[in-house]
């Protein structure tokens, strides 16, 4: 748009600013209504949770038995929250060399001004 607008034509370049701003109005709601919402917490059984994870079942009762999955235990039974087991597989997430690297950096620069 041009900046050296004359007052007659101020009116035009509102309603133009008008538009533009209903349209990307428009563009983000839909951007919204595409947007997939969060998938519900499923309680997975050890063979729902073995084929999740991509484990047998014997290596399921085995982390279980380590403390090594978070587990929900209602009798004799065992349930898996999905989510959890989904934060369970992000934790065992190695960084990158490039993370590391400004991690790092972060930190040296921190400690460097503390020192001064």
């Amino acid at each position: 748009m041009e900046q050296n607008l004359t007052f007659d034509q101020l009116p035009k370049a509102v309603t133009m600013l008008t538009k533009e701003v209903s349209d990307l109005k428009r563009l983000l709601i839909e951007k919204q209504v595409q947007t997939p919402t969060e998938q519900p917490e499923q309680l997975l059984t050890v063979q729902e949770a073995a084929q999740f994870l991509n484990l047998t079942v014997p290596t399921i009762y085995s982390k279980v038995s380590k403390g090594e999955l978070p587990v929900m235990k209602r009798s004799k039974r065992l349930y898996f929250s999905n989510i959890e087991l989904i934060d369970y597989l992000k934790e065992g997430r190695k960084k990158s060399n490039a993370e590391i690297v400004q991690e790092a950096e972060a930190y040296l620069s921190n400690n460097k001004k503390r020192l001064q």
